[in-house]
C-alpha cells in the first residue's frame, strides 16, 4: 500500500467510528453517577456527539456505485484462519492467492471523491481509493461518452516471482485475465459495458497510471539473486473503459489520446509503494520476455467496437442454486476436490454454453457475450476436456471449439484417429467434440504434475490457443493476451461452478508438451496455455472464514 497516497475513508470505518461513539453514549448513560460527574459526562457526551457529526459532515463518502463496482469484482472476499495464520483472499483469484495485479480508477470528477478528474490507486484492504494525481478536465469530455470511465490493470512481476521462478510472466496474465473477466461480470450488474482500450502503447498506459515514477529495471545476462529494490516495479498491463451498456458508436482517436497522456508525465503525482522484499532473485526471461511483448501504439481513428450484448444461451436453468451474482462471485476457489460429486449432463452442457464467446444464436467466433466482449479479438481459446464425472455422457476427451473458423485447422492438426462426433444430447449451440472415450483421470493427473485435482473433479480440461498465426498476424504484443482470454475463461469456470453449487480451480502448473503430444499437436500453431478443473471441493474443516470487512489489524 502506498506510503503517502491520500487514502479516502471507506464506509466501514464511518460505521465503526459511529458505532464506537453511540457505544460510549451508551455507558454513559447507563452507569450510576454523581451530580458533578453526570455534568462532566454530560459535555463529555455532547462533545462526541458534535464529533460524529463532523466527521459525517466532513469525511468523504466515496461513491456507492463505485464501491458496489469495486467490491464484486477486486475488493477481498474474506478473511481465513487456523492456528497462527490469517489471510485474506479476493474476489479475483489469483495463482498462489499472491496478486501481482493493482487497479487504478481514471475518472471524471466523482462526488465525495474528487471535485477534479483523477487517477486513484484501489487498495483492496480497506477497499478504498488513494488519489495519485487530479488530469485535466477537458479528459473524459474531448474523448470519452458521457458517464464513462477507465479501469488500468498493472502487475509486480516479484509477488509471483519470488515463488514459482520464471512461470511468474505466466501466471502473472493468467491473474490479469481473472481481472477482466470480474470487471466486468460487476460493471454488468451496474448496467455496464467494458471494453478494452487496445490501441494504447506500453508507455502510454505507463503515464497513464503514473507508474514512470519507477526507474527503469537494468535485466542482467543471466538469473542472479541479490538486492534488487527496482524489480519490484509495476508493469502497466491494460486499460479497460467502463460505460454506460447500449452507448452509441463512438470515435476512439488513439494518437490523439496518445499525445494528451503524453503530458501526464508532468503531473504531481503522490504516492510511493511500499516494497516486498529486502532480497529478490532475478529470473531474467521473466522482464526479456515482458520487454519483447511490449505493444506500440496502434494509429487508428475510427468507431469503438461498442458491440450489442449478446445473451449466452440457457439449456439448464434449474442447474443453477438461486444465488445472487454478489454471493457468487465472493466464494472461493477448491483446494481439493472430492472424487465423489457428480454432475449431470445438462448442467455440464450449461456451463459450457457460458464459456463460449459469441452468445445465443451466432456462429461461435467474434467475443460478443459476457464477460468475453471485454476482450477487442476473436476467440483464439479453445478447451481439450477431460469428463470423469458426468451422468449420461461416456468419460472421455473432449474439444470445444470457440472460434468455428478454426475447426478444419483443428481437425488437421490433431490425431487422425480422432473422432470429432457431437455428444449425445448436446445442444445445437455448443461445438463440442466426443474426441475419444475411456477413463482419462490418470493421465489427467500426470498431464496436471501430478496433482489430483485434475482427476478428482467432475471435469478438467486444457485451455489451448491458436498460437502461432495469431503472433504472427498481429504481433508478439497478442503473446499476453492470450494467456489474459485463458483468464478470462478461467473466471467463468468459476463463476458457473459456484453458481451451480461445486467449486473450481485453475491448474497453473501442467506439461505442455504432453498435453500437445496426446493432442497430436506439432509445432507452435496451438499451444496449451492453462489447466482448470471443476467439481466438489473438500472443505477443511481447521480453516475459519471470517468477514472481508472489517478485517484483522495483519497486512492483506
Amino acid at each position: 500500500m502506498p506510503e503517502d497516497h491520500v487514502a479516502l475513508i471507506g464506509p466501514i470505518n464511518r460505521t465503526l467510528f459511529v458505532a464506537t461513539s453511540l457505544l460510549l453514549c451508551f455507558l454513559f448513560c447507563t452507569f450510576p453517577l454523581t451530580t458533578s460527574q453526570r455534568l462532566q459526562s454530560q459535555m463529555t457526551l455532547l462533545c462526541i456527539l458534535l464529533c460524529s457529526i463532523l466527521f459525517l459532515l466532513l469525511s468523504p463518502l466515496p461513491n456507492p456505485r463505485s464501491l458496489n463496482f469495486f467490491y464484486d469484482s477486486l475488493a477481498l472476499s474474506a478473511w481465513k484462519t487456523t492456528g497462527f495464520s490469517t489471510w485474506s483472499l479476493r474476489v479475483n483469484p489469483s495463482s498462489g492467492n499472491l496478486h501481482p495485479a493493482e487497479a487504478y480508477l481514471i475518472a471524471p470528477p466523482i462526488e465525495s471523491l474528487s471535485d477534479s478528474p483523477f487517477v486513484a490507486h484501489y487498495a483492496p484492504k480497506g477497499h478504498t481509493f488513494e488519489i495519485r494525481a487530479t488530469i485535466p478536465s477537458e479528459f473524459f469530455p474531448k474523448f470519452f461518452p458521457d458517464n464513462s470511465f477507465l479501469i488500468g490493470i498493472s502487475s509486480i512481476f516479484w509477488r509471483e516471482a519470488w515463488k514459482y521462478g520464471e512461470r511468474a510472466f505466466r501466471y502473472c496474465n493468467h491473474d490479469v485475465g481473472h481481472a477482466i473477466g470480474a470487471i466486468a461480470m460487476a460493471a454488468a450488474t451496474l448496467g455496464w459495458d467494458v471494453k478494452l482500450l487496445d490501441g494504447f502503447a506500453y508507455k502510454d498506459l505507463e503515464k497513464l497510471m503514473g507508474l514512470q515514477i519507477f526507474p527503469d529495471f537494468k535485466i542482467p545476462s543471466r538469473p542472479i539473486k541479490g538486492k534488487f529494490p527496482d524489480i519490484e516495479f509495476e508493469h502497466p498491463d491494460c486499460l479497460i473503459l467502463v460505460f454506460p451498456n447500449g452507448s452509441n458508436q463512438f470515435d476512439v482517436n488513439y494518437k490523439e489520446l496518445s499525445s494528451a497522456i503524453n503530458q501526464f508525465s508532468n503531473l504531481e503525482w503522490k504516492g510511493r509503494p511500499n516494497s516486498l522484499s529486502k532480497e529478490h532473485i532475478c529470473w531474467d526471461i521473466i522482464y526479456r520476455t515482458a520487454e519483447a511483448v511490449k505493444k506500440p501504439l496502434t494509429i487508428q481513428k475510427g468507431e469503438f467496437p461498442a458491440d450489442q450484448l449478446k445473451n449466452s444461451g440457457i439449456c439448464s436453468e434449474n442447474s443453477y442454486k438461486g444465488l445472487t451474482i454478489r454471493e457468487v462471485v465472493r466464494k472461493r476457489s477448491a483446494v481439493d476436490m472430492d472424487g465423489v460429486t457428480v454432475m449431470e449432463r445438462q448442467t455440464f452442457y450449461q456451463i459450457l454454453l457460458h464459456c463460449l464467446p459469441s452468445g445465443k444464436g451466432e456462429k461461435h467466433r467474434g467475443q460478443l457475450a459476457l464477460p468475453f466482449r471485454a476482450l477487442s479479438w476473436d476467440a483464439e481459446v479453445h478447451a481439450a476436456l477431460f469428463v470423469h464425472r458426468v451422468i449420461g455422457l461416456p468419460k472421455g476427451l473432449y474439444f470445444l471449439v470457440r472460434n468455428e473458423d478454426h475447426l478444419e485447422e483443428l481437425k488437421k492438426a490433431t490425431k487422425s484417429e480422432f473422432k470429432w462426433n457431437k455428444p449425445e444430447g448436446c445442444p445445437n449451440d455448443i461445438p463440442l467434440y466426443e474426441l475419444a472415450t475411456g477413463d482419462w483421470r490418470e493421465l489427467a493427473k500426470h498431464l496436471s504434475c501430478h496433482q489430483d485435482i485434475a482427476s478428482d473433479g467432475c471435469f478438467s480440461l486444457g485451455m489451448v490457443a491458436h498460437f502461432e498465426p495469431t503472433l504472427s498476424e498481429k504481433g508478439a504484443w497478442m503473446y499476453p493476451r492470450l494467456f489474459w482470454e485463458t483468464g478470462v475463461l478461467g473466471q467463468v469456470l468459476y463463476l458457473e461452478a459456484h453458481a451451480v453449487g461445486i467449486s473450481a480451480t485453475g491448474i497453473g502448473c501442467f506439461f505442455d508438451d504432453p498435453v500437445h503430444e496426446l493432442l497430436g499437436l506439432k509445432g507452435s500453431k496451438f499451444q496449451s496455455l492453462y489447466h482448470f478443473t471443476v467439481g466438489g471441493p473438500v472443505l477443511d474443516k481447521r480453516i475459519m472464514s471470517l468477514p472481508a470487512y472489517p478485517g484483522p489489524s495483519i497486512d492483506a
